[in-house]
């Protein structure tokens, strides 16, 4: 059978670096924690932090998920040893994709997870140490209040191969009672787009004014 993967995703996958083997051994200085194993996968990233300098020194990781996962994560734990944390923080889908040198378009979403596991590691380090200014929070803003449709949940369905508002709908469900969405909800599957697979890919969609 056919490997869908890049040889660079196939060598994470199979030979994933930084696993984290005993949590209770590791001293770590913050910890994050995402996704729910009851509905898919669940991250957990733990990270050491070099306080005089705010660089991450180690990174271990632990998931329940699938290939694209576990090679992200473990390319994404590689990227961020000797980066200081607000560039950490930083780091998108897209350029741990790039290090990876690609995955398929309906698998980009796993990548989300080790990202988010890292940021939440990141402001968990920083509740622990007093500063809780340096804290950024990803706050959900309804869009659709009709359905109850979240700013982060049109991204997730972007990250989930959604391309055009039809599609989007179906992912969704926003805008199928009063529409009056439709307009922001657009501008958002535009910028969604745009953010994690490029401007060229919102133009390229046909019959859709992604700007």
């Amino acid at each position: 059978m056919d490997w869908a993967y890049t040889d660079k995703v196939k060598d994470h996958f199979m030979n994933p670096r930084n696993i984290l083997e005993d949590e209770s051994a590791y001293e770590y200085d913050g910890k994050g924690l995402v996704g729910n194993i009851k509905c898919g996968d669940q991250m957990m990233m733990l990270i050491k932090v070099d306080p005089s300098t705010g660089v991450i020194t180690d990174c271990k990781w632990k998931t329940y998920g699938c290939a694209s996962a576990i090679a992200s994560t473990s390319i994404l734990s590689e990227m961020v040893i000797g980066m200081k944390l607000e560039d950490a923080y930083r780091i998108s889908p897209s350029e741990i994709t790039d290090k990876l040198g690609e995955l398929p378009e309906h698998k980009i979403h796993c990548s989300v997870l080790g990202d988010k596991a890292l940021r939440e590691a990141i402001n968990d380090y920083y509740r622990k140490n007093g500063k809780e200014d340096l804290v950024r929070e990803e706050k959900a803003r309804v869009v659709c209040q009709c359905m109850s449709v979240t700013d982060l949940e049109i991204e997730q369905a972007v990250l989930e191969g959604a391309r055009t508002y039809l599609e989007l709908q179906e992912h969704t469900k926003l805008g199928t009672v009063c529409g009056q969405c439709g307009e922001e909800a657009r501008k958002l599957l535009g910028e969604y787009i745009t953010r994690h697979f490029g401007r060229e890919a919102a133009d390229s969609i046909p019959g859709e004014d992604n700007s």
